[in-house]
C-alpha cells in the first residue's frame, strides 16, 4: 500500500509541474514579449550571455524609437 501511495503522490506531482509549466507558456504568449525579463531573464544571464545583452540592446533601441516618435503616431 505505501508503494501505491507514493507512486500516486509522485504522479500528482509531476501532473501539477506539467500544470504550471503550461499555464506560464499561456500568460507569456498572452502578454507577448513585453517585459522579456520577467521570469527567464535572471536565467538566460547566467547561461546565455550574448543572448541576454542582444536583447537588452534591443530593448534600449525600441524605447529610443517610442521616444523620438512624434505624439499622433504613439499608440
Amino acid at each position: 500500500m505505501g508503494g501505491f501511495v507514493a507512486a500516486v503522490t509522485a504522479a500528482l506531482v509531476v501532473v501539477a509541474i506539467l500544470a504550471g509549466l503550461v499555464a506560464m507558456g499561456r500568460r507569456v504568449r498572452s502578454r507577448g514579449r513585453a517585459g522579456s525579463q520577467g521570469f527567464v531573464g535572471p536565467f538566460e544571464e547566467m547561461w546565455h550571455p550574448a543572448a541576454h545583452r542582444a536583447r537588452r540592446e534591443t530593448e534600449i533601441v525600441d524605447e529610443r524609437v517610442i521616444t523620438q516618435l512624434p505624439a499622433d503616431d504613439v499608440h
